[in-house]
């Protein structure tokens, strides 16, 4: 009998490349558990402007000990203000360290109604799933990414220039690529994916005729 494959899939990408929706697509056609692990970041980013006072390395690891996925889903995590708390916190290396033990554990050990796990953010295919079975790295121009940035926080009723949001997606950029752990970049082995002139559609197509030509071997 053929053992089963336990699939890993790593992604990396600047903000609002699209991502996100390819590792959704990703998990529910594989049957992947997916994680997106910016969100990490963004929910202690919101517990950092809430708890100023409470701020702390033992708070923070007692708060991801006890973290449920499903609260990373929240609408309150969306703001920029979050994401720039988020790019912040994302530089210190020993919340680096706690977080990489819950992702490491999503990953590696998700439910067993799942055949591996999809996770996407800054440093998956560098740091968190280095050995992952299929590694990509998706991007936009900028102009593209602050559109889709623009019209997201639109649905959400949120007032904000285009120009204020291709101001932040740089600002976030820059703060990816330049800190010291765990920066924004591309590794040799990962699959280069650019999404500017495609739809979410011809992407995911596009992925999966890959990961269809290795798993199918």
């Amino acid at each position: 009998m053929k053992k089963k494959l336990f699939i890993t899939v790593a992604i990396d990408s600047p903000a609002a490349a699209g991502a996100g929706t390819q590792a959704k697509l990703i998990a529910k056609h594989y049957n992947l558990y997916y994680l997106d692990t910016g969100k990490i970041y963004r929910y202690l980013g919101l517990l950092r402007i809430n708890n100023k006072n409470n701020f702390s390395y033992s708070f923070i690891k007692k708060k991801i000990k006890k973290l449920n996925p499903k609260i990373l889903s929240k609408r309150s995590l969306l703001s920029d203000n979050v994401a720039l708390s988020a790019a912040f916190i994302a530089k210190k290396k020993k919340i680096r360290d706690i977080v990489h033990m819950f992702q490491q554990k999503c990953a590696y050990n998700p439910p067993k109604k799942y055949s591996g796990s999809v996770l996407d953010g800054r440093d998956i295919t560098t740091v968190q799933l280095k050995n992952a079975m299929f590694k990509f790295f998706i991007t936009a121009n900028l102009k593209t990414r602050a559109i889709r940035r623009f019209k997201e926080y639109r649905g959400l009723n949120k007032q904000i220039s285009l120009n204020e949001v291709i101001k932040s997606i740089k600002k976030r950029d820059k703060l990816d690529r330049t800190r010291k752990y765990g920066p924004l970049k591309k590794t040799k082995d990962s699959i280069l994916i650019n999404t500017t002139k495609l739809s979410k559609k011809a992407c995911f197509k596009k992925i999966k005729a890959i990961m269809d030509r290795k798993l199918n071997n």
